[in-house]
Formats: C-alpha cells, sequence, structure tokens
C-alpha cells in the first residue's frame, strides 16, 4: 500500500477552537482552548479510492452521517499544545486504520511440552492416591 502524504491531508483538516472544561482555572472560561479536528473522507483528494474503503470500513463507529471523522482535545491548558494532541490522534487513528495485520504462522505445541504436562499428571495421581484411605 502506498504511504500517505500526511502534509496533504493536514491541508484537508478542518480545526476548530471552543472553550474547554478541562484545567487552566479561570484561564477556562476566557479562552477557548480545546482543539476540535473535522476529516471528510468522501471528499479527500490525498486519498484513493482503496484507502478511503478501508478507512471507512474500520472506522465505521467513528464517522458521523455527514461522513466526518471528528476528533477533540481539551487536555492541554493551551490551544497549540491540544491541536498538537489532537493532530497526533489523527494520524495514529489513520495509520493504525490502514495498516495490514500480520499474518499469524501456526506453530505445533512442542513434544516436550506434552511429556512435561503428562509426567505432572501422574506425580499428582500418584500424591492423591497416597492421600486415600486403604480399605481391606
Amino acid at each position: 500500500m502506498d504511504k500517505i502524504d500526511f502534509k496533504c491531508l493536514l491541508s484537508e483538516v478542518v480545526l476548530t477552537y471552543s472553550r474547554s472544561s478541562g484545567k487552566g482555572g479561570q484561564n477556562v472560561n476566557k479562552v477557548s482552548t480545546k482543539a476540535e479536528l473535522a476529516f471528510n473522507i468522501d471528499s479527500s483528494a490525498c486519498l484513493d479510492e482503496e484507502q478511503k474503503k478501508i478507512i471507512s470500513e474500520k472506522l465505521y463507529r467513528r464517522i458521523n452521517e455527514e461522513g466526518f471523522i471528528k476528533l477533540q482535545s481539551s487536555e492541554a491548558r493551551s490551544q497549540l499544545g491540544n491541536k498538537e494532541l489532537v493532530l497526533k490522534k489523527f494520524k495514529t487513528l489513520i495509520e493504525k486504520s490502514l495498516k495490514k495485520p500480520v499474518k499469524r504462522i501456526a506453530t505445533s505445541k512442542p513434544l516436550q511440552a506434552t511429556e512435561s504436562r503428562l509426567t505432572q499428571k501422574r506425580r499428582t495421581s500418584e500424591i492423591k492416591k497416597l492421600r486415600q484411605k486403604k480399605s481391606d
């Protein structure tokens, strides 16, 4: 799969700022520090059709009715900090959704593991037999 040009993707991202409810004391009431990101998958010129399809399938829970992925961050006290955090979230989300899963290679159980399990079972059985009362 082709590498994604994140500079191109970031040019299509819409960032808005609003008042946050997080840390900051009285500053929270005055300054718009919460960063909100919106990205429309269908109208993106940076992604090809296959990438759009994969992202839409894997992130269908995060996509609203209009086809936008919306993310927000209000963890940091500054607008710049929240902007960086929300962009980092967006980048990791896109990277994760386009990453192909590694195919698992089936392996067989080692013979020694089976033998040691059976010998342990025999030992436990002998111990339990010794605990029983003998009836004549």
